[in-house]
């Protein structure tokens, strides 16, 4: 087995993967929805930590932006708009509940071994291209090229966000 270089890069992955972890089990884990939707929240936010750590820029600003941000808000929002009624009695299942945690670990047993035994050494030597930052260029081409397309999508999205709240308030009434 290899040992741990510990330098900043590490530490970074390590705890962006700790906090996507933590989020997709406590996502599936809670009972309330709301919470559920800030755990998707983090596992965003984790998301876009390592877009950042692979030189991804672009990818991590839309990834922060667009699901971390206005993803979880259109959820509490239609969480907040919807009638929610606790499930009374609802039982859990020991066996269930006991079979999928042997599966898990057994997963993460495999998963853990095949990660020790694999080679993720680079043989050829050659440093990598350095990253090219290609932000502009497709903030360009979208808003030359593909400009009309861009806001007849965001009219659309905004007329069926509205049709979603004129439907939910008459259900309500």
């Amino acid at each position: 087995m290899g040992s741990i270089d510990w330098n900043g890069e590490f530490v970074a992955f390590f705890l962006l993967s700790v906090l996507m972890i933590t989020g997709s089990v406590l996502m599936v884990s809670f009972t309330k929805v709301v919470h559920m939707v800030l755990s998707m929240a983090a596992v965003f936010l984790g998301v876009g930590g390592m877009f950042i750590m692979l030189d991804a820029e672009f990818l991590a600003f839309v990834q922060v932006l667009i699901y971390a941000g206005a993803v979880s808000i259109l959820m509490i929002f239609g969480i907040m708009m919807t009638n929610h009624r606790e499930a009374a009695g609802e039982s859990t299942k020991p066996l269930r509940e006991t079979l999928a945690a042997v599966a898990a670990i057994a997963l993460f047993g495999l998963l853990f071994f095949v990660i020790q035994a694999a080679d993720f050494t680079d043989n050829s030597g050659a440093a990598p291209p350095p990253a090219a930052d290609n932000t502009r260029a497709i903030g360009e081409l979208l808003f030359h090229g593909y400009i009309v397309p861009f806001e007849l999508v965001s009219v659309l999205l905004t007329v069926a966000f509205i049709g979603a709240i004129v439907l939910a308030r008459k259900e309500a009434e």
